[in-house]
């Protein structure tokens, strides 16, 4: 029998019923220059890695020359190398770790009616 690769007592790790332990979820907030391509290129790097994007969100700020985009992700030890890939991206302008927010955050967004 083999133990597991992690507990739920991991202050980084969820456990659901049957037991299957999963990284925590960690939101990264992007500033990005707002022109076509841009979000291929991102979600791209994320998809060459094997690496899931549970919920991005994404808005253009100011005169429209940049955008702002959170991307909900698990907290994973390749993460950090993923934020440097990140940063090494020509339309990528900041790369932050937003522990103020987490995917209730999304939730209550996807729940809001529209007007």
């Amino acid at each position: 029998m083999t133990e597991p690769l992690s507990t739920a007592s991991s202050p980084n790790v969820e456990c659901n019923p049957i037991g299957y332990t999963r990284p925590a979820p960690t939101v990264l907030e992007l500033r990005v220059r707002n022109h076509p391509g841009t979000m291929s290129h991102i979600t791209g790097l994320f998809a060459r890695r094997a690496f899931n994007l549970d919920a991005i969100v994404c808005a253009p700020e100011g005169g429209g020359e940049t955008s702002r985009m959170l991307l909900l992700v698990a907290d994973e030890p390749r993460l950090e190398q993923v934020e440097r890939q990140l940063a090494k991206l020509h339309d990528v302008l900041s790369v932050d770790v937003r522990v103020d927010l987490g995917p209730a955050f999304f939730t209550r967004l996807f729940a809001a009616k529209p007007a």
